[in-house]
């Protein structure tokens, strides 16, 4: 049996970019959200305000899991810290849900129920639309980071089998927030031309509706990272076909691969040549081990037993 940890990989630096770039981003736009809210008294805009204050947060969040799945594995979490990444994820999710959907949908209604006249609504669009540039150039620099790792994998089949909890993350709030400003901007500017509040209103519900879709889609996709899920499709297949193709290995008893964050941890049992030397046995364990680093870097535990029989 043998044991190994693993570099700090390409995976974390794209998230950290990522997350670098939408918290400049929601942290100047929450700014001027609330600016917007106070001097024009809209409920989508107090909305979105409150979004973009929670993104913000939740990208502080994200950096600290990012950061804490870094630490080495010690007495107490032999198996390292990766996991943190997805357990601040999945609190992102819940913050989203709640801070973002629930409490806009709340807005809403309590300003359906006690409308107020709104007041210079030219700034509060204006705002949005600044907020929607600045959001683009968020999800744009997203999406950079997600196509040097998807290579020329499709988007969607990227983000069905991806293991990155950082950038799904960072990914959907981006798009909420795209959507939420757009809503924001047509409900709000509905209100202006009608002169009747309650559609700003009802863009706060709205608004909320969509924070709330995405967060579920979000928490979702982390709970089976948090569980326990094998590497990603390609990852598996290689380490398999590496494995399988070493002429000091008989047969491949089996494979089994966990995603622990940014590192992967691997178990194989194998049939090598019965009667060889111990010594000459671990030396070839040794090299397949250097070999599979070496093809697959983000293996960062393995540990493979040598057996005559699959029992």
């Amino acid at each position: 049996m043998a044991a190994a940890n693993v570099d700090q990989l390409p995976q974390q630096s794209a998230a950290a970019k990522a997350i670098l770039y939408a918290f400049l981003a929601n942290s100047g736009i929450a700014l001027a959200k609330t600016g917007a809210a106070v001097y024009t008294g809209s409920s989508s805009m107090t909305a979105e305000a409150i979004h973009s204050f929670a993104d913000a947060g939740n990208q502080v969040l994200l950096f600290l899991g990012l950061k804490q799945s870094q630490r080495p594995a010690d007495t107490e979490h032999p198996l390292g810290y990766g996991k943190l990444s997805y357990f601040w994820s999945f609190i992102v999710a819940l913050i989203l849900f709640s801070l973002g959907g629930l409490f806009s949908i709340y807005e809403g209604i309590h300003k359906l129920q006690a409308t107020e006249p709104l007041r210079q609504v030219w700034v509060g669009l204006t705002v949005l639309v600044v907020a929607v540039v600045l959001e683009s150039l968020s999800l744009m620099g997203a999406l950079r980071e997600i196509r040097h790792l998807r290579r020329n994998k499709p988007l969607a089949r990227w983000l069905h089998t991806t293991r990155n909890a950082e950038l799904v993350v960072v990914l959907g709030e981006d798009t909420a927030a795209l959507i939420g400003l757009t809503l924001a901007f047509i409900f709000l500017g509905t209100a202006a031309i009608t002169g009747d509040p309650v559609y700003d209103a009802a863009g706060s519900i709205a608004i909320g509706i969509v924070l709330i879709i995405v967060s579920v889609f979000i928490a979702v996709r982390i709970k089976g990272l948090l569980i326990g899920r094998s590497a990603e499709p390609d990852l598996q297949a290689k380490i398999d076909e590496i494995i399988a193709d070493d002429p000091a290995i008989d047969r491949v008893f089996n494979t089994i691969t966990i995603q622990m964050g940014p590192k992967i941890m691997l178990a194989a049992k194998i049939s090598i040549p019965a009667g060889i030397p111990i010594e000459e046995a671990v030396a070839h364990i040794n090299k397949l081990e250097r070999r599979l680093k070496a093809v697959v870097p983000q293996i960062g535990l393995w540990f493979i037993e040598p057996d005559s029989t699959d029992a």
